[in-house]
């Protein structure tokens, strides 16, 4: 099988653009899923728990 650079191109274009959708849709599924809103919000509120004194070594 000789693919051409041309060839090549196109399928990584036009399957790239696929899997990248499907990535998204999944990342968003996930950021949405009720199951990780305990998740999402504990780490929404957790940078701000131990604001309350200046940073330590």
């Amino acid at each position: 099988m000789d693919f051409s650079y041309n060839s090549l191109v196109a399928f990584s274009k036009s399957w790239g653009l696929f899997y990248m959708m499907g990535f998204f849709l999944c990342v968003c599924v996930y950021a949405f899923w009720p199951k990780n809103r305990k998740r999402f919000d504990r780490a929404k509120h957790s940078i701000l728990d131990q604001d309350d004194k200046p940073w330590q070594k």
